[in-house]
């Protein structure tokens, strides 16, 4: 796999160390490089919910507490129960309801840990370590397929930060010989195109240019970008993508302007046929309020937060899986 940067090594996502948990703090990226600590998994839910971590940054941590409860049971800390199992990772799904991929993989690694019942403990770290190197495997093909939409000279438009796919895709396309420049959204409320997107990017050696939320549409309409790509935090069976606000506005732009939306989806939801088995993440109004900590309007004004836009399939040109770029009409006979 392509060398990637300081926010994607699995070490600086989270890790465990001297009896704790460490979660990389995405919130003070890149003025800082530190990390929240953990000794419990309610106080490791509590990061989550607060966005010290974000994208697949909640499956990275899902996992790695997985492998901190079982050695707290292992050195008598916890009791040896598998429901002291199933009731961490029931706190960890709670705090991200809109992230069902780690839900479904956890749950999943819950039910094959149950298969086992006389050995079930020694089981979770192997186990975890097999499910991340599948992930790094699909990374890495997910990667390929997006570069393989890349033609010479390309110019991509982008919301939030779209990890490993993604920057895989642009990094293989380089290595082709295609030139990749990359305009970001800024991402409010917590800035992720700025503060995340743009920076490791850089660090990649790709061209980067930030534009603030609301200049999607007319970077679009002017002809200055070849595609836009983002992640999807969830697809459904009919091609419904789910993505960070904002998502939606560029998405209908693009439509508009012929300009090819790829969404890149590591693990469409099977669970979920369309809009209406979604449940939309409200987060609270304070954080539109505020920005980096600091308040952008006077004390007493009213705001909403709706985090993720639903994306309708006739808006999304393909989606970029471990099995192919499929068009949303593809996503039910492949992954249901």
């Amino acid at each position: 796999m392509m060398e990637l940067p300081y926010l994607l090594k699995r070490e600086n996502i989270c890790r465990i160390e001297d009896g704790r948990i460490l979660i990389g703090d995405r919130r003070v990226f890149p003025f800082k490089r530190r990390f929240e600590v953990c000794t419990s998994v309610e106080e490791i839910a509590g990061a989550l919910q607060s966005m010290v971590t974000q994208g697949g940054g909640p499956l990275e941590v899902a996992l790695t507490t997985m492998v901190y409860v079982a050695k707290q049971m292992r050195e008598g800390r916890l009791p040896r129960d598998p429901a002291v199992l199933e009731r961490a990772c029931d706190l960890l799904i709670a705090a991200r309801p809109t992230n069902t991929t780690m839900k479904r993989v956890i749950q999943g690694l819950l039910a094959e840990l149950a298969s086992h019942p006389s050995d079930w403990l020694d089981l979770v770290e192997p186990k975890v370590e097999a499910v991340q190197a599948s992930f790094d495997h699909v990374y890495e093909v997910m990667g390929r397929f997006g570069s393989s939409l890349l033609g010479p000279e390309n110019t991509i438009l982008t919301t939030c930060f779209a990890e490993h796919t993604f920057l895989l895709s642009l990094a293989y396309a380089q290595a082709e010989g295609k030139h990749v420049r990359v305009i970001a959204n800024e991402t409010r409320p917590y800035l992720q195109g700025s503060r995340l997107t743009a920076p490791s990017l850089q660090e990649m050696g790709i061209e980067v240019q930030l534009i603030t939320d609301g200049m999607g549409a007319t970077v679009i309409s002017e002809h200055m970008v070849t595609h836009y790509m983002t992640a999807a935090d969830v697809v459904c069976l009919d091609g419904t993508v789910v993505n960070k606000v904002g998502t939606l506005s560029n998405a209908l732009a693009a439509h508009a302007y012929g300009v090819p939306y790829y969404a890149f989806s590591v693990s469409p939801d099977p669970t979920k046929r369309g809009r209406q088995d979604l449940v939309m993440e409200m987060r609270s109004a304070g954080e539109v309020t505020q920005c980096l900590g600091r308040s952008t309007t006077k004390k007493g004004i009213g705001a909403l937060y709706p985090a993720f836009d639903s994306i309708p399939a006739e808006l999304v040109r393909g989606i970029v899986t471990a099995k192919g770029v499929l068009s949303p009409h593809q996503i039910q006979r492949s992954f249901s």
